[in-house]
């Protein structure tokens, strides 16, 4: 999958077995949905389900979970020691890959209108879907909880976002969200005191601790109020506590927002503060599930403090991250366990990318019509980027050179990139075909049938020709690392830099003749010229730059 949030609703049950399968059969009832966990809790009667995919197909999961949940609890006979108001009590999507916050808050919206109109619900938008500033806090917004919610809808101010303004009293209401992922991230010390655990959580967490004089007393405010010594490190909170079981102390964290406090930061941190008090840090753990990219931007950060390139595959760079921060140390870390994207992609079909090189040729040489020249083109932009890469990675390793790895380093890191987006075009290309096909399977017995089926091939086709497209956008891309590997490379390595030129060149020019047959099928003589004018420049660019790589390339034989 290319986007993918998560959705993780919370209900007010955490006793009924029956009521809780109810939900998770709703959730796997949806394609393209997988349920991760449910966490139940029995003194709390609250259950926490998590499950992620793409964010049209997440937004229908929790409709229909919302549904079945709320069809089977009776927020009358609730009594549970977390703070609640409703029977789904909060719902938040969380961006993981390939969408942004922006994205995932009007999915959030969206969610919250159809659990208004659809389910009947009474709906708070909260967080970054917030409708009004004084809504962001979910603490504000259930505030006075379930028992207070009729007097809260009586007031004009507390009017819902969606749905009924009427107190309901078995569903109670719902805030419905859009947050940042939470990682539940604990480090390991040293040490057997929870004392000296907890003095380095306070210098780490945002709210740090309470200020004391010398004496020892609490210093408060003019209002009275306690006076704290912030801690370190922002949206971050931290305890310390002993685990029994490995006999060691810890540090506890919840990072709330890893774009603004990273994993790698936060261990970073706490090695710091350790190391100022007397202590070691051995290793650490995630609890729960982690997204990719958290991954590797630590596996990045820590090579790039080693000064080695960061342009490697991303098996490497978990495999890095992992080792820096001692994350097998209590227990082996199994990236197909830990990584979202990973489990998600375990029961996911088989992609034409996964297959061995012998696999991917007989495929292409077999029957079947897929893949055809444009995965084969996509594949070539994939290698044309990789030999250039692969070029910056042994520049940057070349003795002698140590002074310029940061630069090689950058260059690898963009092939890198452009390799892995042309590797997921593969099958993306293989997808715009099977997209066509679906459409012009559609019905086509009234005028209207007939208006939405031309309108559904019409949008295909321009989804067959932007795969094409982007593909010669990659092969020119590639370029970019070529030409300067053919200026500035290790020259022991220039024939590979030649090799690559011609994989990308050839990686534009047969994508463009992906373009040019798949244009003919448009209705739109506009945008059939649009696409031929813009892939025609593309063309004569990968030609030109072929020809000037080239050039670099037997300059130096």
């Amino acid at each position: 999958m290319s986007r993918i949030i998560e959705c993780v609703p919370n209900f007010s049950e955490g006793r009924d077995e029956a009521t809780l399968q109810a939900i998770c059969q709703a959730v796997e009832s949806v394609d393209g949905v997988k349920l991760l966990d449910m966490d139940p809790g029995a003194a709390t009667h609250r259950t926490v389900f998590t499950f992620a995919g793409e964010p049209e197909a997440v937004v229908e999961a929790a409709v229909r979970a919302a549904r079945a949940g709320t069809e089977r609890i009776d927020m009358g006979k609730h009594q549970g020691e977390h703070p609640r108001f409703g029977a789904l009590d909060v719902c938040p999507l969380v961006p993981i890959a390939g969408v942004t916050m922006e994205e995932t808050v009007e999915h959030a919206r969206t969610l919250a209108r159809r659990l208004g109109e659809e389910v009947g619900l009474t709906i708070y938008c909260y967080e970054d879907a917030a409708t009004r500033p004084e809504r962001k806090n979910l603490a504000e917004v259930r505030a006075g909880e379930y028992e207070g919610l009729a007097a809260k809808l009586a007031n004009p101010e507390w009017a819902p976002d969606f749905g009924p303004a009427e107190f309901q009293p078995k569903t109670g209401a719902t805030a419905v969200g859009a947050r940042d992922f939470l990682v539940a991230y604990n480090v390991n010390l040293n040490t057997t005191s929870v004392k000296l655990a907890n003095q380095v959580a306070f210098d780490v967490r945002e709210k740090g601790r309470v200020q004391r004089d010398e004496n020892g007393k609490v210093v408060r405010g003019a209002d009275g109020t306690k006076l704290r010594q912030p801690g370190s490190l922002k949206q971050v909170k931290g305890i310390g506590w002993f685990i029994e079981e490995y006999g060691v102390a810890q540090i506890s964290m919840n990072l709330t927002n890893i774009s603004v406090t990273p994993v790698h930061v936060a261990f970073d941190e706490v090695v710091k503060k350790s190391g100022e008090r007397g202590m070691r840090v051995t290793g650490s753990e995630l609890v729960g599930l982690v997204p990719l990219k958290s991954m590797l931007e630590a596996g990045r950060h820590y090579l790039s403090k080693q000064q080695r390139s960061i342009g490697v595959s991303d098996a490497e760079l978990i495999k890095i991250a992992v080792k820096s921060m001692g994350l097998d140390e209590l227990a082996p870390f199994d990236p197909n366990e830990k990584i979202i994207e990973y489990v998600l992609a375990k029961d996911a079909p088989a992609r034409l990318a996964d297959l061995s090189l012998r696999g991917f040729v007989e495929e292409t040489a077999s029957e079947s019509m897929a893949p055809g020249g444009g995965s084969v083109a996509a594949a070539l932009a994939a290698l044309g980027a990789g030999l250039g890469t692969m070029v910056a990675n042994l520049s940057a390793d070349k003795k002698g050179w140590e002074a310029r790895w940061e630069r090689f380093s950058a260059v690898a890191d963009q092939g890198k990139r452009l390799a892995d987006e042309a590797i997921a075009l593969i099958d993306r290309d293989t997808d715009a075909f099977n997209g066509i096909i679906a459409a012009r399977r559609l019905p086509k017995a009234t005028e209207a049938e007939q208006a939405a089926r031309a309108e559904a091939i019409e949008a295909a086709t321009c989804g067959a020709i932007d795969v094409p497209f982007r593909a010669m956008e990659v092969g020119c891309e590639a370029f970019d690392v070529l030409d300067a590997m053919a200026e500035e490379g290790n020259p022991a390595s220039i024939s590979d830099v030649g090799v690559g030129a011609l994989c990308a060149r050839s990686a534009v020019l047969g994508a463009h003749l992906n373009v040019r047959i798949n244009v003919g099928d448009l209705a739109s003589e506009e945008t059939r010229q649009d696409y031929l004018a813009r892939a025609q420049e593309l063309a004569d660019r990968a030609i030109e730059r072929e020809r000037r790589v080239l050039a670099a390339v037997d300059a130096k034989l």
